[in-house]
């Protein structure tokens, strides 16, 4: 039988302050959203999208990106697309799907918030940060 493969990788920025709860069972889970945007070019005027996407983190990973992370700050998350499914309180049918994180970076320091964040990034060497509208090197920069 042939493995199926389930795969996410994200950078983004945190929407909201995350949300650290417990189980009955008393195991900790941290949900939060993070905001991923996308620049591209129509009829030669740049546009940028952004997409939310709802997370979910378990045990100690989630008690750390809780702990550390605020609204604003950008982090890198790795994990599975999962799709859960419940009755509302007025029973009708609800679903969602979620990022369930397993592995994450912080990108940015406990104390930064968004502004400075994206300040360290225009620093240093590499891409301009999205939705910039500049760009450091061209087609011909690519090595394929």
């Amino acid at each position: 039988m042939a493995s199926d493969i389930n795969r996410v990788m994200l950078i983004g920025r945190m929407v909201r302050d995350p949300e650290l709860k417990y189980t009955q069972g008393g195991s900790s889970v941290t949900n939060f959203s993070i905001a991923n945007n996308r620049s591209y070019t129509v009829s030669g005027e740049k546009k940028e999208m952004v997409s939310f996407f709802n997370c979910v983190a378990w045990a100690k990973t989630g008690e750390v990106i809780a702990q550390y992370c605020k609204k604003g700050q950008r982090i890198a998350i790795e994990g599975r697309l999962q799709q859960r499914s419940w009755d509302d309180q007025s029973g009708n049918k609800r679903s969602t799907v979620e990022i369930v994180v397993e592995n994450f970076q912080f990108l940015s320091g406990k104390d930064d918030g968004g502004r400075q964040a994206e300040h360290q990034d225009s620093q240093d060497v590499g891409p301009p940060p999205q939705g910039s509208g500049e760009s450091t090197f061209g087609d011909d920069d690519i090595p394929f």
